[in-house]
């Protein structure tokens, strides 16, 4: 089958930040630049349909409501009757459960261990770790119908931050931690680990419910002069060119996007071996892991890669390394067209 008559569809329902929804952003771009039809649905978001006018891509944007919205299922019908693909992803549930049926094969995309009843339109399963597709075979889904499809990240080159623009001195240790600030994502642990990390200043980029809670604990510890809250971030290649160490401190992650991204930019990783850093970071050569939930254990780290140039480098381009072998955008543009082609014959 060519690349021609490969068509693929896809729809996007998530929330206004995330890594799931940035990944289909940068997917669906890279999919366009390697040249495959398709046409993508996403939930009203102006920013998110900006984002992929800028590639070219123009979206269908439609309301991915709850019960109620009878809309969002006519119209990803008729879209796929226009359309013909032969392919039609949904990126996570909501989007999955209301896939279309017809003449096509009806895939969903899963960023995390979710409950497989939203799925039960779908003929295949993609899982971006290797774990979620065990979980959704143990979850009793056919194991030849559950495939592993890595993420891969922005690496274009980008000129690092200006510290002082982010107060913060051009000598100082800079410790840089990305996310939504949620629980999940363990940032109080690393403001604890923080204050046994002397001189260190902690870069963290996101926004979240508990941005109010890790202010006060910050106050608690004594560390408020050493932590900057960015909030959202377009900039993050910037901030990466500009630390020192990147830390990903999650008590629940089934990937960490953040991970690739410290990979790509060369900088050493220190992470908690959840789930999806546990996966990809060899401990002691592509980065260090420590116990989820440890702050003694994450600041021994921290301290141990800033006062080792040697080791931060070796991690660094270990890092760097495994990212160029398995998370370039080609690999893994590679795989998905593989994919498609695969199931679509």
């Amino acid at each position: 089958m060519s690349l021609a008559e490969l068509r693929v569809l896809q729809a996007m329902a998530g929330a206004r930040h995330g890594g799931a929804e940035a990944f289909f952003v940068r997917l669906a771009a890279a999919l366009h630049r390697a040249g495959l039809p398709q046409r993508v649905a996403i939930r009203r978001d102006p920013d998110r349909a900006a984002a992929l006018r800028a590639q070219g891509i123009e979206p269908v944007e439609l309301p991915f409501g709850g019960w109620l919205d009878f809309r969002t299922g006519r119209a990803l019908r008729r879209l796929a009757a226009q359309w013909r693909p032969r392919v039609v992803v949904g990126w996570m549930n909501r989007a999955s459960a209301l896939l279309p049926e017809g003449p096509f094969v009806r895939v969903g995309r899963l960023g995390g261990y979710y409950d497989l009843k939203y799925y039960r339109r779908c003929h295949h399963l993609i899982g971006n770790t290797e774990d979620i597709v065990a979980y959704v075979v143990r979850a009793g889904w056919p194991a030849d119908r559950a495939h592993y499809l890595p993420n891969f990240v922005d690496a274009a080159p980008a000129p690092a931050a200006d510290r002082a623009r982010l107060d913060t001195r051009a000598d100082a240790p800079v410790l840089l931690a990305a996310g939504r600030l949620h629980p999940n994502k363990g940032f109080d642990v690393l403001l604890t680990a923080l204050a046994a990390v002397p001189d260190a200043i902690l870069w963290l980029a996101g926004e979240g419910p508990e941005r109010a809670a890790l202010s006060r604990r910050a106050a608690e510890l004594g560390i408020t002069d050493r932590v900057r809250l960015l909030g959202w971030r377009d900039d993050v290649a910037a901030l990466y060119g500009a630390a020192d160490v990147l830390v990903c401190p999650s008590r629940h992650e089934p990937l960490g996007n953040v991970v690739l991204e410290g990979w790509a930019r060369g900088v050493p990783v220190v992470a908690a071996a959840s789930a999806g850093p546990a996966g990809l970071v060899r401990d002691g050569e592509t980065g260090l892991l420590v116990p989820v939930d440890d702050a003694d254990a994450l600041a021994a780290a921290l301290r141990r890669v800033l006062a080792d140039p040697t080791l931060r480098a070796r991690l660094a381009d270990a890092g760097r390394a495994e990212h160029a072998r398995r998370f370039t955008e080609a690999a893994v543009v590679g795989r998905y067209l593989d994919f498609f082609a695969r199931i679509a014959a």
